[in-house]
């Protein structure tokens, strides 16, 4: 009666579990692998439900046989889900020589003593298999935030019950004939621990998908649908925490498309949609590492490079003033050059996003009034960085 106890909760969990990840999928297209992991936790529904009738077998080999398959097909399910999720491919060809190395195993296991520790051991090594491989997909993802390691040794402590089953049953003893298993104590610690991890694993699973949706969401209201890069909103946020965390240097380049208002005039919206794209492809691509784009809006944008110092930034925004000149757009149908001018700021002690940003946005302005296609820097920091001719 408590092993069949056990098993209707096992059931009850993979069921809610199995509607729970349908329900995420349905809601949420970007929950990469949450139908598979449904489908896995649906299976091991069919699992339990054979489980249950077994003890009423006069053969109790089909059965068995359906019970030992149907529950690898369930950890199968889960780990293309779990794959799909972390952006990595399925490791199939570990699946299939698992599976293939399972299958030709099959006459052999079954034709051992039932309760043998030889069955057992044998019985159990395909799902430490599949447990591990799960594991190494997170790893190697390298995604390892606090919620993938408890994931990963989520998984690590459900393959360490796997192996423990043997020797359990050998301390303990069980059934001699798969008929009798439901009334034993080895079956009932056995369906106990399965639970355990099965919810355990589930809940930190749909923990990790919640986590990685609300990035998603975040990641979305804080980018430039047009441009690709941050938003008015994100640079800020990034920006501030830049430079929040980060020590007094750091350097502000504002840059700003010349005369874009007679490009829309002249080629179209579309024409100029399609410049602000090049433009701030342009302007990411030459970036350094660590550095902050944004579009912070219509044809303006901002580059935070922290830790970085004037000559880098005037540097930068030369390259991609060069870049920018020298770029043929036949394609959008513009049958000109397209210029950008560019303001460049260093941080002082203290400095906030605020006042870093207005001292581009003057030298911006000397650059527009300059003649435009230009670089400059903020007046008072022309000691910091030789003058360059035309820039």
């Amino acid at each position: 009666m408590t092993t069949a106890f056990v098993l209707g909760i096992n059931m009850s969990v993979a069921g809610i579990f199995a509607v729970a990840f349908a329900v995420v999928a349905a809601i949420n297209p970007t929950a990469r692998g949450a139908w598979w992991l449904a489908l896995g936790y649906g299976t091991g529904i069919i699992y339990v439900g054979l489980e249950f009738i077994l003890a009423w077998q006069v053969d109790p080999t089909p059965v068995g046989i359906g019970i030992f398959l149907t529950f690898l097909l369930a950890l199968s399910f889960a780990l293309v889900g779990v794959a799909l999720h972390y952006r990595a491919l399925p490791p199939w060809r570990a699946m299939a020589a698992i599976w293939a190395l399972t299958i030709l195993a099959v006459p052999v296991i079954f034709s051992l003593t039932y309760g043998s520790t030889p069955r057992l051991a044998l019985y159990q090594l395909p799902y430490v298999a599949m447990q591990a491989l799960l594991g190494l997909v997170i790893w190697r993802s390298g995604r390892r935030q606090p919620l993938d390691l408890l994931l990963i040794a989520l998984q690590a402590i459900a393959a360490a019950i796997y192996v423990a089953k043997p020797f359990i049953a050998a301390v303990i003893g069980t059934a001699s004939a798969p008929q009798g298993y439901m009334a034993t104590t080895y079956a009932a610690i056995s369906q106990s621990g399965s639970v355990v991890t099965l919810m355990a694993i589930a809940l930190v699973l749909l923990l990790v998908m919640m986590r990685d949706s609300t990035a998603e969401m975040i990641a979305h209201s804080e980018t430039d649908t047009l441009s690709g890069v941050l938003n008015r909103r994100g640079f800020e946020h990034h920006a501030e925490l830049a430079l929040l965390r980060g020590g007094d240097a750091a350097v502000l380049v504002a840059a700003d498309l010349d005369h874009f208002k007679t490009i829309n005039d002249s080629f179209g919206h579309a024409a100029g949609d399609g410049v602000i794209a090049h433009f701030a492809a342009i302007l990411a691509d030459a970036a350094p590492s660590g550095a902050i784009v944004g579009r912070i809006g219509g044809e303006e944008f901002a580059v935070l490079i922290p830790g970085g110092l004037l000559p880098e930034g005037r540097a930068y925004a030369e390259t991609v003033r060069a870049a920018f000149a020298a770029a043929q757009m036949p394609a959008l149908g513009i049958d000109r050059g397209v210029t950008a001018s560019f303001g460049v700021a260093q941080r002082s002690v203290d400095d906030r996003l605020f006042e870093l940003s207005r001292r581009a946005d003057a030298a911006l302005y000397r650059a527009k009034s300059g003649g435009r296609n230009r670089v400059r820097v903020a007046l008072g920091e022309f000691s910091s960085v030789p003058a360059v001719g035309a820039a």
